[in-house]
């Protein structure tokens, strides 16, 4: 039986929980030892309850004067730190709780860093939070200074119930033992094999015209989700979930909405409850290591996870099943097999399997690349359409060079899709403004020094200190990008800002990490999302938002500043970026007659 997360956050805390107390009694024994009286009652009951408060205020003040000596010697500064009105940085806590339930995503953030600099300390419960947008320090983070910073053990402890210890929540040998059996999955002749994105494509773009021919509008988010989905199962298991056989959701003013059968399919459960342990994990995240107080009784995140395990594991128990007999009939792959390259039948749940037979493991590690390769690339897609609807010249450019390049039924090969330079800058444009991954965070292992920039001081990062980056709020610096920094424009990955902007400092444009953690299945997102947009804008020729049906953002947004100013769909975050109760759109098929 597992004990409660608060029950776990009292007991690993009781010594420093007690410890207070203990050497308060300890000192009222020493004053009565030497002075051959106890100080008076009402005073120790005093003393004991003060002991806690003096306790944190005097670790507190020793920290900041032992970082600030270590910073000095350093020749550097300590990051400036956010003020708060409450103790505990409780005010900051709560815009922040306030920000992630309702806000537009990143305003608090955005504007603590107009406020203080791109790179600011945000103490919540006393703990140290360095946040930056500065891309010389995000790559530190994740490139020159890469030995010193991990995922570290507060996220590990926060991600758990959802990541396990797959590859996005593990550190050290145990990340590279992760990173080693999914690497050889990615090679380049198996990212190239598009017969899987042109069954699935199919499916989807079938429904979706089939819908709109009904008259609805089509919640684009939800029909990608089950896409990549079934994309990433058949790509992972050699089969898929079939999540787009449920059929695509109806508008919530159709009375088709509250179908039941539909409800209760698989896939439809098994996505819930993944988006709702995302949430959960999110959510926790805002409250550093104390997150098990808040989920005192029950954690958030595991009871989602539970059913989505309940959709996993027979899969997983038919792949170790399979192993077994394979093993009995001494037909085991050998060693150099194992080591080296992945049989071309192989899935990579066969991959794992031969690797490893701990079902947990697999399970953890299937579950982390499902992220990677659903949530990812169906938030790309979903941002590309939205934004191809606010922009129909961009759309219309992009539908002449697909065209020319491939006609209006050709499959595109990946020869095609290297060619096709404005439908790459589409994608970055939309990666720019929209990076699947807007938010994550590092720890710093040992003390660290960041480089002074544009004439201030270095910049020093005490040891166990969470270190969180943006590139979200990177991407839209106008310092970086230009006074048109917040403005939807491809060709701005064309034309001479590309050689006054991004190459003289690449690290200005990072949505897929960078350094030795850079995101493994890149090119694999690249090739799944083109091919998807050249398959879809073959046979559609028109997109709008069915502003009728979709959920706008709040009135008073209108009059804010930058693009939430003009955002026409609400813009969140978990652990990546999707919008708000999905994207409704309008589509015309092409007639090529």
């Amino acid at each position: 039986m597992q004990l409660p997360p608060g029950i776990k956050f009292i007991i690993a805390n009781l010594p420093s929980m007690v410890l207070p107390p203990v050497l308060t009694l300890c000192g009222i024994r020493i004053w009565g030892s030497l002075f051959d009286s106890s100080p008076p009652y009402w005073s120790q009951i005093s003393l004991y309850i003060l002991s806690f408060p003096l306790a944190l205020v005097s670790s507190v003040l020793y920290a900041d004067l032992r970082d600030r000596r270590q910073a000095a010697l350093n020749g550097a500064v300590l990051a400036p730190r956010v003020p708060s009105s409450w103790p505990g940085g409780l005010d900051l806590l709560i815009s922040n709780i306030r920000n992630f339930r309702g806000g537009h995503i990143g305003d608090v953030l955005a504007q603590q860093c107009n406020d203080h600099g791109n790179t600011i300390n945000i103490r919540i419960f006393y703990d140290d939070r360095i946040f930056t947008t500065e891309p010389e320090y995000i790559k530190a983070i994740l490139a020159t200074q890469f030995a010193s910073f991990e995922k570290g053990p507060v996220f590990w402890d926060q991600a758990n119930s959802l990541l396990g210890t797959g590859v996005f929540n593990s550190d050290g040998d145990t990340w590279k033992f992760h990173r080693a059996m999914t690497r050889p999955f990615f090679s380049k002749d198996r990212i190239r094999d598009f017969d899987i994105f042109e069954k699935h494509a199919e499916d989807a773009i079938g429904q979706m015209q089939a819908r709109l021919r009904e008259g609805y509008p089509v919640d684009f988010q939800d029909m990608v989700f089950r896409f990549t989905l079934d994309s990433a199962t058949d790509f992972l298991f050699g089969k898929d979930v079939s999540s787009l056989s449920a059929g695509l959701v109806y508008p919530p003013n159709s009375p088709l909405a509250e179908n039941v059968t539909f409800q209760n399919h698989p896939a439809n459960v098994f996505a819930r409850a993944f988006l709702e342990a995302q949430l959960a994990t999110s959510y926790r995240g805002r409250f550093g290591r104390q997150w098990r107080l808040v989920e005192f009784w029950r954690d958030r995140a595991k009871k989602h996870m539970d059913i989505c395990y309940k959709f996993i594991d027979p899969i997983l128990k038919e792949a170790l099943a399979k192993k077994k007999a394979l093993k009995e009939a001494g037909l085991i792959p050998d060693q150099k097999q194992k080591d080296g390259e992945v049989p071309e039948e192989h899935t990579l749940l066969d991959h794992l399997v031969n690797y490893t037979e701990d079902p947990i493991v697999i399970r953890d590690e299937i579950l982390n690349i499902m992220i990677a390769g659903r949530d990812t690339t169906a938030g790309t897609l979903t941002f590309v359409i939205y934004m191809l609807s606010q922009h129909p010249d961009v759309l219309r450019r992009l539908r002449e060079e697909i065209l020319s390049m491939v006609g209006s039924s050709r499959r595109p090969t990946l020869e095609d899709m290297r060619e096709m330079k404005y439908l790459r800058a589409v994608i970055n444009e939309t990666l720019r403004l929209y990076p699947a991954v807007p938010f994550n965070v590092r720890t710093s292992t040992v003390p660290t020094v960041w480089p002074g920039i544009r004439g201030g001081k270095p910049i020093y990062i005490p040891a166990n200190t969470r270190a969180a980056y943006s590139v979200f709020l990177m991407h839209r610096r106008k310092d970086l990008w230009g006074p048109d920094a917040e403005e939807f424009d491809p060709a701005r990955f064309l034309d001479e800002r590309v050689h006054k902007y991004l190459i003289p400092n690449p690290f200005i444009f990072a949505p897929f990490n960078a350094g030795p953690r850079i995101c493994l299945g890149q090119q694999f997102a690249y090739n799944e999302v083109s091919y998807f947009i050249i398959r879809l804008l073959q046979t559609s020729c028109s997109v709008s938002l069915a502003e009728d049906v979709q959920t706008l953002p709040p009135a008073d947004w209108a009059k804010a500043s930058g693009r939430k100013a003009i955002e026409k769909v609400i813009v969140r975050g978990h652990l990546t970026m999707y919008a708000h109760e999905g994207v409704w759109v309008r589509m015309d098929e092409a007639n090529h007659t």
